[in-house]
């Protein structure tokens, strides 16, 4: 039974990059298993012919790219061995898992040079550590799309809850949602938070609405991710970079600390085996920033650093949450105490960001005598910086919020809780199935 494809954000964007003129190849960069090739494949519908070249799965396609980078050559290949003509502007080629076939990256940069009508993307699940032993693999001449899991906006599109996202998207702090509205898009969050945005995970959930049979296909995704650590580097063992991403998962919330990944390991190699987390797109850092002005990253200290799991649904599953738990509370506070909601909320941040530039999240933080201020994250929009605050209730302080306007002489915060949209003096209020909300606004 074929599976039903379920409507992603990046749509359009892959649409738009195919009426293009002055069009780039196209290279799809992310985390293992989070739709890349489904994108790609529902892109195809929309043209006369569609070549998928998958370079883990055909070795012998390899030899190729092996010799004469020529595009004109390449494709007079590619379309005797596929018994596919390949046209400018009515073929679409597919280089899928590119990151096994290092000429083959370097040979896109030639096709926008020479073969600027032909639609080629390429996409692969360890890529990052390909690109980063080819510096010149093509910018400036290749374009890249980020692409994350499910956001929730895109979960209740493939739930089929159209009219309910649509009234969520006119809602703001000044214009809260009737209570019964809320209430079910908190409901629809908590299942979301507990599934993840993984496309098999939110496929499956749609086709059954069993979280219980979604589990198994938690646990084995999250047994092929573990799978993979063996293919990044040699120099780190298996072990040390399953140590790290599990304690990711435990020290979700607050700042990393080396030394409770592996309390016998060395600095640098856990240092390492996180940086290879990160290149996979497993792991998601959030830097600490000054946030005395824009760019944020101009005053970040990579020294201080939170780190996130790239999915909640991941993210429960290596924990071993226990579901009655975070399907029965009505808060989040004792889940974890409460970090699957921060983590939730960065992670949506990076789903509404600009698909075309790799996103950056930060947090501020400040310790003085007597005082320990701290704020979740720390947005740019326009010229203007703002916090924004967590809750994994429906209620809590803002001192730290209050704290930071204060510093900064800023005007304005956000509060992220289970609560209505509201607003306080300087403060408003969203539900933490709005980030989009606040990302588009």
């Amino acid at each position: 039974m074929t599976k039903k494809y379920l409507p992603r954000t990046l749509d359009p964007f892959l649409m738009n990059w195919k009426a293009e003129n002055n069009r780039k190849p196209l290279l799809l960069r992310g985390a293992r298993q989070v739709g890349k090739s489904s994108l790609v494949r529902s892109l195809s519908t929309h043209f006369d012919h569609y070549i998928e070249i998958n370079f883990e799965e055909n070795r012998t396609i390899h030899r190729i790219f092996d010799g004469d980078l020529s595009p004109d050559e390449l494709c007079e290949t590619i379309a005797a061995l596929y018994n596919t003509p390949v046209i400018p502007g009515k073929t679409l080629l597919f280089l899928d898992e590119i990151q096994a076939c290092l000429p083959a990256i370097s040979s896109m940069r030639f096709f926008y040079e020479k073969m600027p009508d032909l639609h080629l993307v390429a996409a692969g699940s360890l890529l990052e550590f390909a690109l980063n032993e080819l510096p010149s693999y093509g910018v400036g001449r290749v374009r890249s799309l980020f692409v994350y899991p499910f956001s929730f906006d895109e979960f209740l599109t493939a739930l089929g809850e159209q009219g309910l996202l649509s009234l969520k998207r006119k809602a703001d702090a000044a214009h809260p949602l009737p209570a019964p509205v809320h209430e079910k898009l908190l409901s629809l969050y908590k299942k979301f938070m507990i599934l993840g945005g993984m496309p098999e995970v939110v496929s499956k959930y749609v086709q059954g609405r069993d979280l219980l049979e979604v589990q198994s296909v938690l646990d084995d995704l999250l047994l092929s991710v573990k799978a993979d650590f063996a293919k990044y580097k040699k120099r780190v063992p298996v072990l040390r970079i399953q140590e790290v991403f599990e304690s990711v998962a435990m020290q979700t919330g607050g700042k990393f600390v080396y030394s409770k990944a592996a309390p016998d390991t060395r600095h640098a190699q856990i240092k390492e085996a996180l940086s290879l987390l990160i290149m996979a797109g497993l792991v998601i850092p959030v830097t600490h920033s000054a946030a005395n002005g824009i760019p944020l990253g101009a005053q970040s200290d990579p020294g201080k650093r939170k780190m996130l799991l790239y999915d909640t649904g991941i993210f429960q599953r290596a924990l071993g949450l226990p579901l009655s738990d975070l399907i029965l509370n009505d808060d989040f506070e004792s889940v974890n105490k409460g970090a699957i909601a921060e983590l939730s909320v960065g992670l949506e941040m990076l789903k509404y960001s600009n698909p075309l530039t790799p996103a950056d999240l930060f947090y501020w933080h400040k310790e003085t005598a007597g005082s320990n201020a701290e704020v979740d994250y720390v947005i740019q929009q326009l010229t203007d910086i703002i916090p924004v605050e967590v809750k994994s209730s429906r209620q809590g302080s803002m001192q730290s919020l209050h704290a930071f306007l204060k510093e900064k002489k800023r005007s304005r915060g956000i509060r992220i809780s289970l609560e209505n949209f509201s607003c306080f003096p300087g403060i408003d209020v969203y539900p933490l199935y709005a980030v989009s909300n606040l990302i588009g606004s």
